[in-house]
């Protein structure tokens, strides 16, 4: 093989991924930019409305650049690893909802449409790429679960992850810059316990999406947005990041050695508390999934139904800009994955119920913030209704 002959190491082929998707991503968004805004097609571009923040018509087909620049270099640099199962299937699911999300960013279609979609790409990874739990690693004393539990906790998982990333994509550069943090978190630790191909997967995604963010985020002649496309798919990839994470720590052992200045260091390669740390690692997006469904069942609405109730438009009406929306966000999950890895060892039990109070104080904060503001301009307004009058 062509890798083979010239020896080149998974290190090399994890930055090639990586450069490789970047650049596609990069030299793929003004093109479509630019036919997005020639056409006359009007699903092509998200225009102002209550919700939204941008006052110009602009693209909603960044996903077009995230997939290109991820398919790529997933697929041509881990055909080196022959033993990786399942690849083609993981792209069958790619495909799947990638081609949903573009027929909902161009014509619309329904929630149930997205959701069917989310579940049959749940079903190819269980039924063809065999990719799915087996094991909840002793949460609740349970370890190994039979078919049934499998294929129903593993649709639960994709189908919820796919959501939250989808839900998260409201302000500029979040949903990318959240994945961007994510599928670093797992690729790395593949990296380091030698199961190249799902780092390769990693970093190829992490490439497209910092392809794709800088004209998300500080692009104006090629502003774009990832629309429904790209927020399905980093769902969708991430989710099988997630599930390979977990079942890979069933039989994982070992040291990882690290040379320092301070000497060798030794790092564990298996991690308690597995399933607490992956909620860890995608903490903003699945909190703030959760409470907005809470808070709009609540209210006897559809978990469903779009409203200015996420954590970043929170942040927008505290009168932060989008960059730093998103950094605030970015450096919030960042502690978080700190955190997880920090108390892994606590088990996984009382590390989920301290991500979730954390989360719940951490949430609360801008909350409290934009009501003590309102109270300030409701009471301002009061007594400029009613001068004092001076004699």
């Amino acid at each position: 093989m062509f890798y083979s002959i010239f020896n080149i190491s998974p290190s090399v082929l994890i930055i090639l991924s990586f450069f490789s998707a970047l650049l596609i991503s990069y030299f793929s968004v003004p093109p479509i930019v630019k036919l997005a805004k020639a056409t006359k097609v009007k699903g092509l571009r998200d225009l102002p409305s209550g919700r939204t923040s941008h006052t110009n018509a602009t693209p909603t087909l960044g996903g077009i650049a995230i997939f290109a620049g991820f398919v790529f270099p997933a697929l041509l640099f881990s055909s080196y690893y022959e033993t990786m199962h399942g690849l083609r299937f993981i792209t069958a699911g790619c495909l799947l909802v990638f081609f949903f999300g573009l027929k909902d960013d161009i014509f619309t279609i329904s929630v149930y449409s997205k959701l069917l979609a989310q579940i049959m790409s749940a079903i190819i990874l269980i039924g063809f790429a065999d990719i799915r739990f087996t094991n909840l690693h002793g949460f609740l004393g349970i370890y190994g679960i039979n078919d049934y539990c499998s294929i129903i906790l593993t649709i639960f998982v994709v189908v919820v992850i796919i959501n939250a990333f989808n839900l998260i994509d409201g302000i500029d550069g979040l949903a990318s810059a959240i994945g961007i943090i994510c599928a670093f978190s797992f690729g790395v630790w593949f990296y380091l316990s030698k199961q190249y191909q799902y780092a390769i997967f990693s970093f190829a995604l992490i490439g497209a999406l910092f392809g794709f963010i800088r004209f998300n985020l500080f692009g104006k002649s090629f502003k774009i947005f990832m629309g429904d496309t790209g927020s399905l798919l980093i769902g969708f990839i991430i989710a099988v990041l997630v599930i390979r994470f977990n079942e890979a720590n069933i039989s994982i052992s070992g040291l990882y050695k690290i040379n320092s200045i301070f000497g060798i260091l030794m790092i564990p390669l298996k991690i308690d508390s597995i399933p607490a740390v992956s909620i860890g690692i995608l903490m903003i997006p699945l909190y703030d999934m959760l409470r907005v469904f809470i808070v709009r069942i609540a209210r006897k609405q559809s978990p469903f139904k779009a409203d200015r109730g996420h954590i970043h438009h929170k942040l927008i009406d505290l009168g932060y800009s989008h960059p730093k929306a998103t950094l605030i966000l970015v450096a919030a999950n960042i502690i978080f994955i700190c955190i997880a890895f920090s108390l892994q060892h606590i088990g996984i039990l009382w590390l989920t119920l301290t991500l979730l109070i954390l989360g719940t104080i951490a949430f609360y904060v801008p909350i409290r913030m934009i009501h003590r503001r309102d109270k300030r301009i409701l009471i301002s307004e009061k007594k400029s209704d009613h001068p004092v009058t001076s004699f």
